[in-house]
């Protein structure tokens, strides 16, 4: 299992093998319905009125106040929007990762792992949150903290699926995402994002054991 998609047959022509690194509504149903899922909702905070976009937002937001509430309805809210729309990095990595691995795993093992590092790294960046709030070591702003996005469930599908490739193509993955990170914590713009999202691609790494079982058993 070396390239991105799933082992192709030999002599199958190289637009068919292409073709394999997209999503299918019968090859990857559940990433192909993400997409079309992302993609409406990408439109609608590019055409909506701006008012309309920034309050779904707002409500969407997993940050302390809203977990403490209403926790099971933004973890899925959140996980319908992309931060920066459809030419954002994460949408053309979602695709290609979630593809690569939803061909390997399947469906539900694939929503598995990706709500697995979405839950995961949200909780465990904002529940320090709200215990600094509590101690007074952070303003009671940081309760409101706007984070919504698919970057926490997307590294850690990139972490099982790096676990599924054969060494180069594995250090290739990990290499550039990991460079990726590191300049997000140097650039300390947005710290606890930056810090979520090694830690979901550690999950996904972790999941390693799972998701080969799981691909052994739909390998020809």
């Amino acid at each position: 299992m070396c390239n991105l998609g799933a082992p192709a047959a030999r002599g199958t022509s190289p637009w068919r093998r292409l073709a394999r690194l997209l999503p299918t509504p019968t090859g990857t149903p559940f990433t192909f319905g993400y997409a079309l899922v992302l993609i409406a909702t990408s439109l609608f905070t590019a055409y909506a009125d701006p008012g309309t976009v920034a309050a779904l937002l707002r409500d969407s937001s997993t940050d302390v106040a809203h977990l403490a509430h209403n926790r099971l309805l933004v973890l899925v809210a959140s996980a319908l929007w992309v931060a920066g729309g459809p030419a954002s990095p994460y949408t053309v990595m979602f695709v290609f990762v979630l593809t690569a691995l939803e061909r390997r795993v399947g469906g539900q093992r694939t929503a598995g792992v990706f709500l697995f590092g979405h839950v995961t790294a949200t909780l465990a960046t904002e529940i320090p949150v709200g215990l600094s709030v509590a101690a007074g070591r952070l303003p009671d702003s940081s309760l409101h903290r706007l984070d919504y996005g698919i970057s926490f469930g997307l590294m850690a599908c990139t972490g099982a699926l790096a676990v599924l490739l054969s060494p180069p193509p594995r250090t290739v993955l990990l290499g550039a995402v990991s460079l990726v990170l590191l300049h997000d914590l140097l650039a300390f713009e947005d710290p606890l994002t930056a810090w979520g999202h090694p830690l979901a691609l550690l999950v996904g790494i972790a999941c390693g054991p799972a998701v080969r079982r799981r691909a052994a058993a739909r390998a020809p």
